[in-house]
């Protein structure tokens, strides 16, 4: 139900779905005008890691906040392979799963899943444990992401799992894109996790 007093709909990114629910009005469907109602139906039928927004009025919408998370079930992860000399287990487990959405304008500005600095919660590991991070970029430009003291291992790219995994110190994220990453902390206790190269904007996630 559309309860905004402009017209809307959703696109998705990543997911499959039969042409007449792509969300790109007025080619695919009808707008969804003030008051009414409209229902998506598509079959996950694989796995995908996604994002949605409002495509109709999308450069008000979006930066103002009309997008989310779409994940159906879980990308395989390289367990067992060696990555540039580094051994993932076979059966590394994962203690943290972290959808990430840039942000760059709109009434929010800079931001991380819909929350500028200072608002911005920090994200707390222990040394050695894995976890994951998904990055969405819904922003209108590039976000180079980074992490302090220790790189990141790209295993999927739009959700599609790379036959060649690769760590990367910073991640360049065009609009639109998508990354899943796993990460190892060797830092000390206390050290910063998430940062961004545009600091001077937008503070890192430290508090």
């Amino acid at each position: 139900i559309n309860k905004l007093v402009m017209a809307t709909d959703v696109h998705l990114h990543g997911i499959h779905t039969p042409n007449s629910f792509d969300g790109v009005s007025p080619y695919t469907q009808q707008m969804i005008k003030s008051g009414e109602e409209f229902t998506y139906e598509f079959v996950a039928d694989k796995p995908a890691v996604g994002m949605y927004h409002a495509h109709m009025h999308g450069e008000e919408a979006v930066p103002n906040g009309m997008f989310g998370v779409f994940q159906i079930g879980d990308v395989p992860l390289p367990a067992g392979r060696t990555v540039s000399g580094v051994k993932i287990p076979n059966d590394v487990k994962i203690v943290q799963e972290l959808p990430m959405v840039l942000n760059d304008a709109g009434t929010i500005g800079f931001s991380l899943n819909g929350k500028s600095f200072p608002s911005t919660a920090p994200v707390v590991v222990n040394k050695d444990d894995w976890f994951e991070v998904h990055y969405f970029n819904e922003g209108l430009q590039n976000h180079p992401m980074h992490m302090h003291g220790f790189p990141q291992l790209i295993y999927a790219k739009d959700g599609i799992p790379l036959d060649q995994p690769y760590w990367a110190d910073t991640i360049n994220i065009a609009p639109g894109e998508r990354y899943d990453v796993m990460l190892i902390p060797q830092g000390q206790p206390g050290d910063d996790l998430i940062g961004k190269l545009y600091e001077r904007l937008i503070p890192s996630t430290r508090q």
